[in-house]
């Protein structure tokens, strides 16, 4: 790498300069940064180049397509980080059950776990903070306080959040073991498209990171091991009568990253609405009818809902079950493509 650091007037800040050499396979000014600042991710520079913190050849440049040459001098300046410890916000939540270890909750579509890039404010552990108050510090980290498992952005449904250090490592316990040895479960409706071949089965197959597309999770040998349960609870036929969608009850043995939506897109049938692992199947819609076109189209998430959760409670021992019915917006659909039957 050819670069320095050197201090600038901003304090805690840090200058790279690096020389734009022509092996970076590309003379875009992110893709020449990203082979230089291996510690920075593309995200990351490209958002520090649209804020003027970049320049070459001494002047400043907002475009990350910029084109540079071989020789060209790269300065790029990156502040210091924003305060680690997310805030309380009072932000409405769905409370199912709480007591002084934990709290159950049926997150709704559109609200992110916890603070990361581009999500820094208005989070679930932003209400949590609000909602628990000073009894969440310092539990699982200050980025992560209390959260022992997640669901994706636009996947609603039940949760659990720990209250106190104990409370805590019972949970994370109990999600590493996933009900091999103890009652944990964790049920899933999903709305697919298809119809399996068969009542239910069982998806057994290892998940990493894509090669390619590093915001997605892929199947992949030599992956870490998830393992996926299904079931088959009812067929939805399309505008010409022939089978089009189905609705399974998925259950969990593993939990990686966006594991039940790489898993059912991988056997061949995606979850209606992701943008990310099923937009091969958007013609999918041609065959529905109507009024179920567009109930998925106001949908604008994937189908997911988690519907059960069941823990053993950390302090009393006893054997805790809570389930929750299906959203508006998944009723909507539901009742949209039964109407075609």
């Amino acid at each position: 790498m050819q670069g320095s650091y050197t201090e600038t007037p901003e304090e805690g800040s840090e200058r790279h300069k690096v020389t734009a050499t022509g092996d970076e396979g590309s003379p875009r000014l992110d893709r020449v940064l990203a082979a230089h600042c291996p510690d920075l991710s593309r995200t990351r520079i490209k958002a520090l180049i649209l804020d003027g913190r970049v320049t070459a050849k001494a002047a400043v440049v907002r475009d990350p397509a910029h084109h540079v040459a071989a020789g060209d001098g790269i300065t790029i300046d990156v502040p210091p980080a924003a305060p680690a410890e997310p805030e309380g916000e009072n932000i409405p939540l769905d409370i199912v059950y709480e007591d002084d270890d934990i709290v159950v909750l049926n997150k709704p579509k559109g609200l992110v776990v916890h603070p990361a890039a581009g999500h820094e404010t208005g989070t679930l552990v932003n209400a949590l903070i609000a909602h628990c108050g000073a009894s969440l510090s310092g539990i699982g980290g200050v980025r992560r306080p209390g959260i022992v498992h997640r669901l994706d952005k636009d996947t609603t449904g039940l949760m659990v959040v720990a209250k106190n250090d104990r409370a805590h490592q019972s949970l994370t316990a109990q999600f590493a073991d996933h009900g091999r040895t103890g009652e944990m479960r964790r049920g899933y409706m999903a709305f697919v498209w298809g119809v399996p071949n068969r009542p239910r089965g069982t998806i057994d197959q290892p998940i990493d990171r894509h090669p390619h597309a590093r915001e997605k999770m892929a199947v992949r040998q030599g992956g870490r091991e998830a393992i996926t349960h299904w079931d088959t609870i009812e067929a939805f036929n399309g505008d010409d009568g022939k089978p089009v969608a189905a609705l399974l009850a998925c259950q969990l043995e593993t939990g990686r990253t966006h594991q039940i939506r790489v898993h059912l897109a991988h056997a061949g049938h995606p979850l209606m609405g992701d943008e990310v692992y099923g937009s091969g199947f958007k013609t999918k819609a041609n065959h529905l009818a109507p009024e179920a076109k567009a109930a998925l189209a106001a949908l604008g998430r994937q189908a997911l809902h988690a519907y059960l959760l069941v823990l053993e409670h950390p302090t009393t021992g006893e054997i805790m079950e809570w389930q929750t019915g299906l959203p508006e917006d998944l009723l909507l659909l539901e009742g949209a493509l039964r109407s075609t039957d």
